[in-house]
């Protein structure tokens, strides 16, 4: 190791690298590395890799794939000017880092060095406890920072009989190579020997990796988001439906080419975490509302696809802190790709389904009250409206469960077992059986199917985000996650609220 700090200490005593970043840049992003299971980009590793340390894109100046750089070089005796810090928010653990209220951030280098005060404080915290929740994240970003700076977090691919070999960077940038490479008239040896390694591995093994790169260059979900509000604002601007349909199928057409791209990345349905569910049931609900739409006639359809289409898209472009975009390998439950592409699409693009209903509910409870009011040839026609996503989001429902129920028995050996994402599935199908039931029966009026509708939907975003969020027990863990308490209380407010206020205004309406 010493001989190799000697030997960069001398090339970089040129003025070709006499400053930070060394031969660190954004162009390294285009180099194929091995981590988390799999072989990516550096481009994406290290803006993953960033984010979950210091929640931010960059540190300083400098791009997530050039910190990221800078920030292993340290493994190689190479100091550097950053000083990245993690977000600490909670207030138990601020106060035990000797925070000040109104502080955000703590140097990571200050937390990697009271790890094992960290460490005794998690054993001691009450179990589950938010506090220990936090305490667990902070553990886990610095025992990340720690294994960048000792320069092991990005595994570089060398030649070998089966295919390549991996080895650290701080192993693969070795003193012989960077010598032979230096001595070969090389004037940047150790960006021509990652260079080297990545044309190796593109041309003798596989070059997937740069469809990848390709890929999370493009910022798929951004152009996503902008065609539906595009497409939402034309609804209202403009006449002609047209140009509100040419901006809904543009945004099907971005948001297929987004889960196609993944499903050749991962080599899997693009439905196994949150943010890949968020976007599936965006995109199923709007090719939903076309479908209707055109077999229909109806042209509300494509409004309350694209309305929630919308709300999917914000969800992943801005909820980044609940929703990671990350591809990571299957657990072994989800390794089977038949019942992973029928169980769980079906049950997806039902909650998309039945999403749809609920927008039409809301926008019938908005209209009723602060719209001027609706009449009784009103309320009929937007129930129609909302019994035909019903059916459809039921329908899929059903087979979903039963298909799961098919799936449990092929993995787990039993059909049926209570568990809490099985047992809020049931529940949401139930619920949403009793109301197509009451419906149909006239059991339910037009007057009182909207507001059930709209607070039927809590049921499904329970079974969707609150067993994973807030319940996190269970079979089903690989979805479990952290950080979408606050918006799932935050949705159930709003809604109770609205139907609340909605409520109380009809009847002051009624008897006036």
């Amino acid at each position: 190791m010493h001989k190799l700090i000697f030997i960069i200490s001398v090339l970089f005593s040129s003025t070709l690298f006499a400053q930070e970043p060394y031969f660190c840049s954004s162009e390294l992003g285009k180099i194929p590395i091995q981590q988390g299971g799999r072989v990516k980009p550096l481009y994406v590793h290290a803006n993953e890799t960033i984010k979950y340390v210091t929640g931010e894109k960059k540190i300083g100046d400098y791009d997530a794939v050039t910190a990221f750089c800078l920030l292993s070089l340290q493994g190689m005796g190479l100091e550097n000017s950053l000083t990245p810090t993690a977000k600490v928010e909670h207030v138990d653990l601020k106060k035990f880092l000797g925070m000040q209220p109104s502080d955000h951030t703590y140097s990571l280098k200050e937390l990697s060095n009271q790890i094992q005060d960290i460490r005794l404080e998690w054993r001691q915290a009450e179990k589950d406890s938010s506090y220990q929740k936090s305490l667990s994240a902070v553990l886990g970003q610095v025992q990340l920072y720690n294994d960048i700076i000792a320069g092991n977090n990005w595994m570089i691919a060398e030649p070998a009989a089966d295919g390549a070999s991996w080895f650290p960077l701080v192993a693969f940038l070795t003193e012989t190579k960077v010598a032979a490479k230096k001595a070969s008239g090389s004037l940047t040896p150790f960006k021509d020997l990652l260079f080297e390694s990545a044309t190796f591995y593109s041309s003798k093994v596989s070059d997937q990796y740069t469809l990848e790169y390709h890929f999370a260059k493009a910022h798929l979900p951004g152009w996503a988001m902008l065609l539906s509000l595009l497409g939402l604002a034309s609804l209202v601007l403009f006449k002609r439906f047209n140009i509100a349909l040419i901006f809904a199928l543009s945004a099907i057409g971005v948001e297929t080419a987004l889960i196609v791209f993944r499903i050749i990345i991962s080599g899997r349905a693009p439905v196994t975490n949150m943010y890949e569910t968020v976007l599936f049931s965006g995109w199923g609900a709007l090719l939903l509302g076309l479908i209707i739409g055109h077999l229909k006639k109806e042209k509300a359809f494509v409004y309350v696809g694209l309305a929630y289409n919308t709300m999917t898209m914000m969800m992943m472009n801005f909820a980044t802190g609940m929703l990671s975009d990350r591809i990571s390998p299957l657990v072994p439950v989800l390794r089977d790709n038949f019942w992973l592409s029928t169980h769980v699409t079906s049950i997806i693009i039902s909650y998309g389904a039945l999403a749809l209903s609920w927008v039409l509910a809301n926008t019938v409870l908005i209209k009723r009250s602060f719209g001027g009011g609706i009449n009784a040839e009103d309320e009929r026609y937007f129930a129609d409206l909302i019994y035909t996503c019903m059916k459809w989001g039921t329908v899929l429902l059903a087979g979903g469960v039963i298909l799961g129920g098919v799936w449990a028995d092929y993995s787990w050996g039993r059909f049926w077992g209570w568990d809490p994402k099985e047992t809020w599935s049931l529940i949401v199908l139930m619920i949403y059986m009793a109301i197509l039931h009451g419906r149909y029966t006239a059991w339910i009026p037009p007057k009182r199917f909207a507001t059930l509708v709209a607070g039927a939907f809590m049921s499904v975003m329970m079974a969707w985000f609150g067993v994973n969020y807030i319940l996190a027990s269970g079979l089903h863990s690989y979805g479990f996650s952290e950080g979408g308490a606050i918006f799932l209380g935050s949705f159930f407010l709003i809604q109770i609220s609205l139907i609340l206020i909605t409520g109380l205004k009809k009847n002051k309406l009624q008897r006036s």
